[in-house]
Parts: structure tokens; sequence; C-alpha cells
């Protein structure tokens, strides 16, 4: 019986990493990952499929896949070499520098690696695609320290080991709004902070058979179990950085959006439809538009849930 129940719990607490709807259950998943981050970043890893490896696929121009079944990164190649988006777990490197070969290009020629947000999940590769690259690893500065401390400096899960990487240095700091060149490609950073301090979206614009596309690669609007945002707040300012990443993503208008997480892209449904479609097959700006509106909805019941629970008096 009781060996269910973890199992239970366990697909459940995964499934609340990404900010979806959990099954109901007696006890609130969000609350039993929060008491215990270990379990929840094992869970998370090993129900999600974090670092099981996945066939790259070309999405969209110079825009690639290179990620594991569970995690998203990104190729991008330009016409001075390529860059790299995210890299996944500490465990990824060699399986995405294999995607990068099986796509043609070299890993070794990578010049720039960019990230969503200094999560060991989507910078744990940095260390080994660095020194196999020599690439220059830029970042937004709110974001500078969290990195080169290998995750220790994170406002929530700083003191939890099972959430450390192997530090990196950054190359080049940039500022919200500023746009990072390579060859003919442009990638533009926002600063979309809650999810960490420094959370970054960014946004670029690509052509594919002639046709130009807005691509936004769309973060930081999950809150974590155990993260506060309105009473008690993890740290003094997220609550107002949370809405004001809500407000920078309802500007955006993309064709296309990719997020760190496969589960939201329906990747392995996007890969079929590719085959046929190409680039067609990843046009969604409709769900896009759906997808930050329910994110917002989600912070929001989040805050009225921690009001609520400080205003109700504690029965005995």
């Amino acid at each position: 019986m009781g060996k269910k129940i973890n199992k239970r719990i366990l697909a459940v607490v995964a499934v609340s990493f990404l900010g979806f709807c959990p099954q109901v259950l007696a006890q609130d998943p969000m609350e039993m990952a929060a008491k215990d981050p270990k379990l929840f970043i094992d869970t998370a890893a090993k129900q999600l499929k974090w670092e099981e490896p996945a066939e790259p696929v070309k999405v969209v121009g110079p825009i690639y896949f290179v990620g594991t079944t569970g995690l998203s990164v990104w190729l991008i190649t330009t016409s001075e070499g390529p860059l790299l988006l995210n890299t996944g777990m500490p465990d990824s490197g060699p399986m995405i520098e294999a995607s990068i070969r099986k796509l043609g290009f070299k890993p070794e020629d990578i010049k720039l690696m960019l990230t969503c947000h200094a999560h060991i999940d989507h910078v744990g590769g940095h260390a080994y695609l660095k020194k196999l690259s020599g690439a220059q690893v830029v970042m937004l500065a709110d974001e500078v320290e969290l990195i080169q401390s290998g995750g220790k400096t994170d406002f929530h899960y700083g003191n939890v080991p099972e959430f450390a990487f192997e530090p990196v240095k950054v190359d080049r700091v940039i500022r919200d709004g500023e746009s990072v060149k390579l060859g003919d490609v442009t990638m533009t950073a926002h600063k979309t902070a809650g999810h960490t301090r420094g959370s970054t979206t960014w946004v670029t614009n690509v052509t594919d058979a002639g046709k130009s596309y807005g691509v936004v690669f769309p973060d930081g609007t999950s809150v974590n179990p155990g993260y506060r945002v309105a009473k008690d707040p993890s740290y003094s300012d997220i609550g107002d950085d949370f809405r004001r990443t809500f407000q920078t993503l309802e500007t955006l208008k993309p064709d296309i959006w990719l997020t760190p997480h496969t589960e939201t892209l329906s990747l392995e449904a996007r890969r079929v439809h590719t085959a046929k479609e190409g680039a067609e097959a990843w046009v969604d700006p409709e769900g896009y538009q759906r997808w930050v509106a329910s994110r917002r909805q989600k912070f929001e019941a989040q805050v009225k849930k921690e009001m609520g629970a400080a205003d109700t008096p504690k029965e005995d």
C-alpha cells in the first residue's frame, strides 16, 4: 500500500514541476515537494525523462532541437558558427554533443552559449560543452551570480546539494532588452524574472523556405513547489517580478514558441508533423496566448491561496 501511494505522489510531484494541473490528492503535491526538494528533482528527472536521449530535429530555419526527451536544448546555426540555448542536466552534455554531430554540425564550433535560467536542468551541461567548444557564455546580469556559484546562490534551492551544478564563468554580461548577434542571427533578451531573479525570454526572427517567422523562447512563469509569491515572499520582489513577466510575455506575438520543457511543446507529435509540414508544424500563435494566460492564472491562484491561508485561523 505504501509503495503504491509513493509512486502516485512521485508522478504528481514531477508533473507539478512544469505547472500542469495535478490530480486531486488528500495532500497538496506542491506542499509535498516543498518538504523534500531532493525527491522533487530526482522524481522530475526520472518521470519526465530529463536525462534520456532524444532524436534531434530541425524546427525552423537555423533552429534545431538537440535536447533530451524531457528538456529542450536549441542549436541555432549562423553564418559565423552555431550558438546553443540551454544544455540540460549535468549528464546531458555528451547526449547533446552526439545530437549535434548527428545533424552534421560540429559542437566544437559553438561560439556562444545562452540559457533561459540557471537551474540545474537548463545549465547542467554548460561546463562540459564550454570545455568542448571554448564558447563564450552569455548571461543576463541578474543571473550571473547564480550560474557562477553553481546554483548555490539560488533564493530557494541554494542549500540543496541536488540542485548544484559545476560553476561556469560568464564571458559576456547583457542587460534587459539587449541583443546578442552572431552572424546573420540576432537574439534579443527580455528579463522575465520570478522563477529565478534573472530568468530570460529570448526572441528572434528567422527565415525558412523564403518565409519569415517570429520565434520566442518564453521563460520565467513557473512557481515551483515551496515558492512563496505573496505572504512572506521567497524574495522581496518576487510577486512584482512575476507580474512584470506576464506583462512582457503578453506583448509578444510569436509565430512559433519553444519552451524549456518538451511536455509543453508536444514534441513527439510535432516531430511527426514536421516530416510532412516542415516549419508550419510548429506555428501556433493562439496556443502561445492561451499558454501565457494559463500561466498567469496559476500564479494568481497561488497568490490567493497564500493570502487565504494567511487570513484563515488554524483549527486545533
